[in-house]
């Protein structure tokens, strides 16, 4: 095994506040952003209670399990290529 290889098999450790945050947030925008351009004529005259509800119930199972495990991988990756 090669150092490269053993390098990218060692395990991050969990992301620092300001890293999170920021996955967080490149996850989370365009998803909202795109969720409000398909649905924002459907949910027009909805509460903005409702349109809220709707919105984070589509938008957060994107985000944990769609978006958030490749950006995990970013990182882990980007930080493997530091050492």
């Amino acid at each position: 095994m090669n150092e490269n290889n053993a390098a990218a098999m060692r395990p991050v450790g969990p992301p620092p506040r300001h890293h999170l945050a920021l996955m967080i947030w490149l996850a989370v925008f365009p998803t909202l952003t795109v969720l409000q351009l398909l649905l924002g004529d459907l949910l027009d005259g909805a509460p903005t209670a409702v349109r809220t509800l709707v919105l984070a119930t589509i938008a957060v199972p994107i985000v944990i399990y769609g978006l958030m495990p490749p950006l995990q991988r970013l990182r882990a990756r980007l930080l493997a290529r530091r050492s």
